[in-house]
């Protein structure tokens, strides 16, 4: 059958087909894989019970500051007034908070139990020490496309909710607070690791918004890679010969991450632009700039990926006659997720509680996996970043209608047990010693602490 494209004035919609296959896959092994966790062990019964009727209490104070960070909608290391709209929640409920921490303006900090007046990292603290996460930045123009608002609501929810239980019944150990910035491409949580946030941690939890609750979903690492081509200016007419051409060079690196991708893992991924490629087309290129994202599943694959591209990069100016610098990572790089199994199953607990069934790991389809800069946390503490569903199934990241999913009823819901569950699940490891010691068994069995800052030298 002849297909004839008659309108050229508007782009072809994408086809669904291969959307719609992944949703059907997962439904099928959705229905036939169910998750048991663990019923025994844990925190008190007497504390859930006092974690649900503080939770109640603030319910409301957190819908709030989800809709605020949701309107204000600031951007990577803009994130003033959403860290100060988090500290002046907590203040008003009698719990120091401070921003600025850790060598980021928009950071925030607070902590309770243990010794609630000493500097987090200063050993004083009684007990384990466990983190909850919470990030504020939004994206360009489509603002909290990627739900970082219920990110927010539900690490500050379960943070301010144990501070509340503490003063009823004290907890064994520290809960610390960390408002992480610009997660939104850049690595917010590198660059305060790197001056000692998560040095004082045993264990650090968050969560993401999604369209399906899942207990264990794949995030691949990231690295950035800037590519400039300097080559030599000529007439382009009259003397092309005596030019060496950048925007060639920039073609045939484009081109050859093109023809890479044929060899490379089916979950790798790399993508690039050209935002510099000459001035006028009768002027041989002089300059041109290519910007790339490198991401792989396992830190090892990332690190294989990145010398391959730096190869292409390079034979590209070889064949061109020009000259090439390349600048890898202006931000840190982020890390593949490692999930730590103990903290995830007590998760699962803990939403099934609430009336959620999250998916176990293998339900949904690892192609549609992005990145974030927790990978880089949980390769330094035992750590989940479990997702949460808060929009239909068929809304991806990163969309308009994610944004719009993200302030609605299905979001608040969300902020109630997203908070609940990782409240119970940081409580569980302050009370739990055979969990915390199961917990860090699993992080030593995955290969432990990485020194992640010297990873990719």
């Amino acid at each position: 059958m002849e297909i004839r494209r008659t309108n050229l004035s508007e782009p072809i919609p994408p086809s669904t087909h291969y959307a719609d296959e992944i949703a059907r896959a997962t439904a099928e092994r959705a229905a036939r894989r169910t998750y048991e966790p663990p019923r025994d062990g844990g925190a008190p019964d007497a504390f859930a019970q006092v974690v649900k009727q503080e939770l109640e209490a603030v319910t409301d104070d957190l819908h709030q500051l989800s809709a605020r960070i949701h309107q204000l909608a600031e951007t990577a290391f803009e994130e003033r007034e959403s860290a100060q709209a988090i500290v002046e929640l907590l203040r008003a409920h009698g719990i120091d908070a401070q921003t600025g921490v850790y060598g980021v303006e928009t950071s925030v900090l607070a902590q309770v139990g243990g010794d609630a007046g000493a500097e987090v990292g200063d050993g004083e603290s009684t007990g384990r020490t466990i983190g909850i996460l919470a990030e504020y930045d939004a994206l360009p123009e489509i603002g909290h496309a990627c739900g970082h608002n219920v990110i927010c609501a539900t690490g500050v929810g379960a943070f301010l909710v144990l501070a509340r239980a503490h003063a009823k019944a004290q907890l064994p150990g520290k809960v610390v607070l960390l408002g992480t910035p610009a997660e939104e491409g850049h690595t917010g949580k590198e660059y305060m690791a790197r001056e000692g946030a998560f040095d004082s941690l045993d264990a650090a939890i968050m969560l993401h918004g999604y369209g399906y609750d899942c207990a264990d979903q794949v995030w691949l690492g990231r690295r950035t890679l800037t590519v400039t081509y300097k080559g030599v200016s000529a007439h382009a007419s009259a003397q092309p010969f005596m030019g060496r051409n950048a925007l060639d060079a920039a073609n045939l690196f484009y081109q050859g991450l093109g023809l890479l991708r044929q060899q490379m893992p089916p979950i790798d991924r790399i993508h690039a632009v050209i935002p510099e490629g000459g001035t006028r087309p009768s002027i041989v290129t002089e300059e041109a700039q290519v910007q790339v994202y490198v991401r792989s599943k396992f830190p090892e694959t990332l690190k294989d990926l990145s010398e391959r591209v730096h190869d292409v990069a390079q034979g590209a100016a070889l064949m061109t006659g020009t000259a090439v610098e390349l600048q890898w990572d202006v931000h840190p790089p982020s890390l593949p997720i490692r999930t730590n199994q103990p903290l995830t199953d007590r998760w699962v607990k803990h939403q099934n509680t609430v009336g959620r069934q999250p998916l176990p790991a293998g339900v949904l389809d690892e192609s549609i996996a992005a990145s974030t800069d927790f990978g880089n946390v949980s390769y330094r503490v035992p750590g989940i970043h479990p997702l949460l569903k808060i929009s239909d199934e068929s809304v991806a990241l990163h969309t308009r209608a994610f944004e719009a999913a993200s302030g609605s009823q299905s979001a608040s819901k969300g902020v109630v047990d997203g908070a609940y569950g990782l409240a119970m699940t940081a409580a569980d490891f302050l009370f739990d010693d055979e969990l915390a010691a199961s917990v860090t068994a699993d992080f030593e069995a995955a290969g432990g602490r990485m020194d992640v800052p010297n990873f990719f030298n």
